[in-house]
Protein backbone atom coordinates (compact mmCIF):
# COMPACT_ATOMS: atom_id res chain seq x y z
CA UNK A 1 0.00 0.00 0.00
CA UNK A 2 1.43 3.26 -0.83
CA UNK A 3 2.50 5.93 1.99
CA UNK A 4 2.23 8.78 -0.29
CA UNK A 5 1.14 10.17 -3.58
CA UNK A 6 3.48 11.62 -6.54
CA UNK A 7 1.89 14.68 -8.22
CA UNK A 8 3.48 15.97 -11.44
CA UNK A 9 2.75 19.42 -13.36
CA UNK A 10 3.42 17.86 -16.47
CA UNK A 11 3.65 20.62 -18.43
CA UNK A 12 6.64 22.05 -16.84
CA UNK A 13 8.60 18.91 -16.76
CA UNK A 14 11.70 18.91 -19.03
CA UNK A 15 12.37 15.42 -18.75
CA UNK A 16 16.07 15.58 -17.35
CA UNK A 17 15.50 12.45 -15.57
CA UNK A 18 17.56 13.27 -12.57
CA UNK A 19 14.06 11.68 -10.14
CA UNK A 20 14.19 8.82 -12.20
CA UNK A 21 17.61 7.62 -11.45
CA UNK A 22 16.80 8.73 -7.31
CA UNK A 23 13.77 6.93 -6.87
CA UNK A 24 14.73 4.50 -4.16
CA UNK A 25 11.86 2.02 -5.47
CA UNK A 26 12.07 2.64 -9.44
CA UNK A 27 8.60 3.97 -9.87
CA UNK A 28 9.21 6.83 -11.94
CA UNK A 29 10.19 7.01 -16.00
CA UNK A 30 9.85 9.14 -18.89
CA UNK A 31 6.37 8.66 -20.59
CA UNK A 32 7.94 8.65 -24.11
CA UNK A 33 4.99 7.97 -25.76
CA UNK A 34 4.05 11.63 -25.51
CA UNK A 35 5.30 15.15 -25.27
CA UNK A 36 4.25 18.17 -22.76
CA UNK A 37 3.13 21.74 -24.28
CA UNK A 38 6.73 22.80 -24.33
CA UNK A 39 7.70 19.82 -26.44
CA UNK A 40 9.10 17.30 -23.70
CA UNK A 41 8.84 13.70 -23.05
CA UNK A 42 7.13 13.81 -19.14
CA UNK A 43 7.59 11.90 -15.79
CA UNK A 44 4.90 9.48 -15.43
CA UNK A 45 4.75 6.98 -12.20
CA UNK A 46 4.93 3.36 -13.33
CA UNK A 47 3.60 2.23 -9.94
CA UNK A 48 1.87 4.64 -7.76
CA UNK A 49 0.99 1.86 -4.94
CA UNK A 50 4.80 1.18 -4.43
CA UNK A 51 5.49 5.02 -3.12
CA UNK A 52 7.22 5.36 0.08
CA UNK A 53 6.65 8.78 0.69
CA UNK A 54 10.65 9.77 0.42
CA UNK A 55 10.04 12.60 -1.38
CA UNK A 56 13.87 12.42 -3.10
CA UNK A 57 12.33 13.00 -6.49
CA UNK A 58 10.73 16.29 -4.97
CA UNK A 59 13.81 17.35 -3.92
CA UNK A 60 15.86 16.45 -6.53
CA UNK A 61 13.73 18.07 -9.35
CA UNK A 62 15.84 21.25 -10.56
CA UNK A 63 12.19 22.31 -11.61
CA UNK A 64 10.38 21.85 -8.96
CA UNK A 65 7.40 20.75 -11.34
CA UNK A 66 6.94 17.09 -7.95
CA UNK A 67 4.84 17.26 -5.03
CA UNK A 68 4.92 14.55 -2.92
CA UNK A 69 1.48 13.86 -0.38
CA UNK A 70 2.07 12.07 2.60
CA UNK A 71 -0.91 9.92 3.73
CA UNK A 72 -1.75 10.03 7.37
CA UNK A 73 -1.72 6.83 9.71
CA UNK A 74 -5.00 7.50 10.87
Amino acid sequence: MAKGRIIINEDKCKGCDLCVHHCPVDILALDTSRTNKKGYTPLMVTDPDKCIACAFCAMICPDNVITVERFSKS
